[in-house]
C-alpha cells in the first residue's frame, strides 16, 4: 500500500490478529501478577539471561518447537530487579493497537531486551537506547491455540504460511532519559524528564509499527529516525524541536559529535570517511532546523489530522531534500 493511498479519513484500522491473545493476557494479570501471567505464554520469560543459553537443547526445543519449558532442568525464569513495576497494555497507534511491556528500572530493561531480541544472551545493550520493537516473534501459545480450535483439521503447512496466525508484534519501554539525554541538557526537571521520555519513546516506536504495518518497513535507518522522532517530540510537548532532535543524535554542539549519540547506532556495518559523516551530519542540521521552520509557519501540521499528513510527507521524502527545504 502506497503512501499516497492512506487518506486520512480511511486509516481507522483493526488491530491484528495477535491483540486479541495479548487482550486475555492482561485480563489474567490481576489473578497471576504482571510476570506470571505473561510467563505462561511467552516461554523467553520461563529461562534466565545467562552467557550460552541460546545454544541450550531444552531452551532450543522450548522456543523453536514450543515444548513446555517447564520440562526442562534450569529453566527457573527470567530474574528481575523489580518485578512488581512491570506493566503491559495495550496502546493505541495510527495502525492500531500494539502491546506494551513497560519498566521504569533500566535492569529489567535490559533483561527483557536480551530474553526477547537476543535469546536470553547477556548481550551489551546501548545506554542510549530504551524501547525496542519485536517484529516477528513466534508465539506459542498462539499456536496452541490453533492446534486446538483446530483440532484433527491442525495443518502445520497452512499455519506456517500464515504468520498473522502464530507472529506478534510488541514494544518493550522504559522510563529512563531519552537516548541517554540528560535532563540538565534540555533545562528539564528529572520527573518531567522522564515523563516525557516514555512519551516520547512510545510514539517513536509507535511510528516503526505504522510504517511496519503499512509501508513494510521499520528500519534503523536515519531517516526512519529522523521521522519517528519528530512523531515522538510533537507527541510530547505539542511541537518539534529541532535542538532536542540534535540532542539525541548527539549533535548539540554541531558540528562536534558527542560520542555516545545515537546517530552512529544506525549506521549498522557502514564505514563512512570522515568527510561523508561530516555530510550525514550537516544533513541531518539542516534538515531538522528545515522541519522546524516549515512546522511553524504551517501550525496545522500539529493538529490530528496534521501528525499524520506530515508523517506522510516526510515518509515520501528524504534527508537530501529535507536538508534542502524541499518538502514536495
Amino acid at each position: 500500500m502506497s503512501a499516497n493511498s492512506l487518506a486520512w479519513e480511511s486509516i481507522a484500522s483493526p488491530d491484528e490478529p495477535f491483540v486479541q491473545a495479548w487482550e486475555e493476557y492482561i485480563r489474567d494479570i490481576p489473578r497471576l501478577g504482571v510476570l506470571g501471567a505473561l510467563q505462561q505464554r511467552l516461554v523467553q520469560l520461563c529461562f534466565p539471561v545467562r552467557e550460552g543459553l541460546s545454544a541450550n537443547p531444552g531452551y532450543l526445543l522450548a522456543t523453536r518447537r514450543g515444548v513446555n519449558p517447564a520440562e526442562f532442568e534450569g529453566a527457573g525464569g527470567i530474574r528481575l530487579e523489580d518485578p512488581a513495576g512491570l506493566k503491559v497494555y495495550l496502546y493505541q497507534t495510527l495502525a492500531g493497537r500494539i502491546p506494551v511491556l513497560e519498566t521504569a528500572s533500566r535492569k529489567d530493561f535490559e533483561s527483557l531486551v536480551q530474553a526477547f531480541y537476543h535469546r536470553n544472551e547477556p548481550v551489551a545493550i546501548p545506554a542510549s537506547l530504551g524501547a525496542y520493537m519485536i517484529k516477528g516473534y513466534n508465539n506459542w501459545d498462539r499456536v496452541d491455540r490453533y492446534k486446538r480450535h483446530s483440532g484433527q483439521g491442525f495443518d502445520f503447512t497452512y499455519l506456517k504460511a500464515h504468520r498473522e496466525l502464530y507472529q506478534d508484534i510488541f514494544l518493550i519501554l522504559t522510563d529512563t532519559e531519552y537516548s541517554g539525554v540528560p535532563a540538565k541538557m534540555l533545562g528539564l526537571k528529572q520527573e518531567e524528564w522522564n515523563r516525557l521520555s516514555l512519551v516520547i519513546r512510545r510514539e517513536h516506536e509507535a511510528t516503526h509499527y505504522f510504517t511496519q504495518r503499512f509501508f513494510g518497513s521499520a528500519r534503523n535507518h536515519p531517516l526512519d529516525e529522523f521521522i519517528a522522532d519528530y512523531m515522538g517530540i510533537v507527541a510530547s510537548v505539542g511541537r518539534y524541536r529541532a535542538d532536542w532532535f540534535l540532542c539525541f543524535m548527539g549533535l548539540e554542539n554541531y558540528p562536534e559529535f558527542r560520542p555516545g549519540g545515537r546517530l552512529t547506532n544506525y549506521l549498522g556495518n557502514q564505514k563512512l570517511s570522515q568527510s561523508e559523516f561530516d555530510e550525514l551530519k550537516s544533513c541531518l542540521k539542516h534538515a531538522a532546523e528545515n522541519v522546524e521552520s516549515f512546522a511553524a509557519k504551517n501550525t496545522e501540521v500539529y493538529s490530528p489530522q496534521g501528525r499524520y499528513e506530515m508523517l506522510l510527507r516526510l515518509s515520501r521524502s528524504n534527508l537530501l531534500r529535507l536538508a534542502e527545504n524541499n518538502f514536495t
